[in-house]
């Protein structure tokens, strides 16, 4: 055992599986790196952090989590730059979320010093599982887990904070179809569709399953009550240009506030774009496309980072965007976004925190 500066317990594994891997034919979401940093919640605090290889969890079948839903997690990026250093990709945002969605879980908040430093030290330790090759990164996975042995419905009393990687190439190929779902409903106002909890995925599972036999990728989610308004196209947040302005469903409690929908909005502003927040029903989808409006059409996120939607299936109806060649918007956002993860463009808004080694 490797004891850190800060009495974060290090364990190395003894076999390293990074020659293992095939970083050119990665599948996203399917490997994971050497070690996994791991702390508990017992008596009201965090307790004994420690990184330790990457191993399965063992549990009583009567844990919390399993019955009760006390689950949440996040999801971001870390990159190789010119430098040879490591980029993480506004980890300080994330942990503001991660926060967010433990507040309305009932479950305890992350302090961001012990978040950012058993980060540093993970990514330190597992460095070389971040390629430098193009469209390939090492994509993070904070989880928090109710761990009580008790399944009376109550808060759990005790918790797992776990953070492991993954080596990833692109989540999406290309363009994506949509189908507008006015039938299922992912949150409704009031819930935990703001939080990234397990149970807001589970709930979206049959309904892209049912897309996918259509032969659409994603869904065009609607709001709840009367299945008119635009809130999130499957994992990733909403985004049209109708004319020369930027449009996106504005934050509420069924909406995530996606940490890269806020990245492309602020640069957005900072070139002088129309930027509008606000409800954005289907109705004036069909008419913006009718009269040759409705310009472009994408998710964004932190998996699929900025994907194009080449067309919306509504009741029957096809609405067929421009070719992406034609979208000079989006496809100039995406760049920048890229260059600024990438650290080929000016960090002025500070969203990354480098990690020497």
């Amino acid at each position: 055992m490797i004891t850190s500066a800060i009495n974060i317990d290090i364990e190395k594994t003894a076999v390293s599986k990074i020659s293992q891997i095939d970083f050119a034919h990665l599948e996203f979401g399917a490997v994971y790196s050497d070690h996994m940093f791991a702390v508990d919640f017992k008596g009201d605090e965090w307790k004994n952090p420690q990184i330790v290889p990457f191993q399965n969890i063992s549990m009583s079948p009567a844990t919390a989590a399993l019955h009760y839903g006390q689950t949440i997690f996040e999801g971001m990026k870390a990159f190789r730059g010119a430098g040879n250093e490591i980029l993480v990709y506004r980890p300080q945002a994330h942990c503001r979320r991660l926060n967010k969605s433990a507040e309305r879980l009932c479950m305890p908040q992350v302090s961001e010093e012990m978040f950012l430093e058993g980060l540093n030290q993970l990514l330190t330790l597992d460095h070389e599982w971040v390629s430098s090759m193009e469209g390939c990164s090492l994509y993070i996975r904070p989880m928090m887990y109710a761990s009580d042995e008790f399944i009376r419905v109550k808060p759990s009393t005790n918790y797992k904070f776990i953070v492991f990687t993954s080596p990833v190439a692109k989540y999406y190929s290309g363009t994506v179809k949509v189908i507008v779902e006015n039938k299922y409903v992912r949150a409704a106002e009031g819930g935990v569709g703001f939080t990234k909890s397990g149970g807001n995925y589970a709930a979206s599972l049959l309904p892209a399953k049912i897309a996918a036999e259509k032969g659409y990728q994603q869904i065009l989610w609607t709001d709840a009550k009367e299945h008119k308004y635009i809130e999130e196209s499957g994992t990733m947040n909403a985004m049209f240009q109708i004319d020369d302005t930027l449009v996106t469903p504005s934050l509420s409690s069924s909406i995530l506030a996606g940490v890269t929908r806020d990245s492309i909005i602020t640069i957005a502003k900072d070139w002088g774009i129309k930027v509008e927040e606000r409800k954005i029903s289907i109705d004036e989808l069909i008419d913006a496309h009718k009269s040759g409006r409705l310009k472009d059409a994408f998710g964004t996120g932190t998996a699929a980072t900025v994907t194009h939607i080449s067309e919306i299936h509504y009741n029957g109806t096809d609405l067929v965007l421009p070719d992406v060649s034609k979208r000079d918007l989006s496809s100039k956002l995406a760049e920048e976004l890229i260059n600024i993860r990438l650290g080929k463009a000016e960090d002025k808004f500070n969203w990354i925190h480098k990690i020497q080694f």
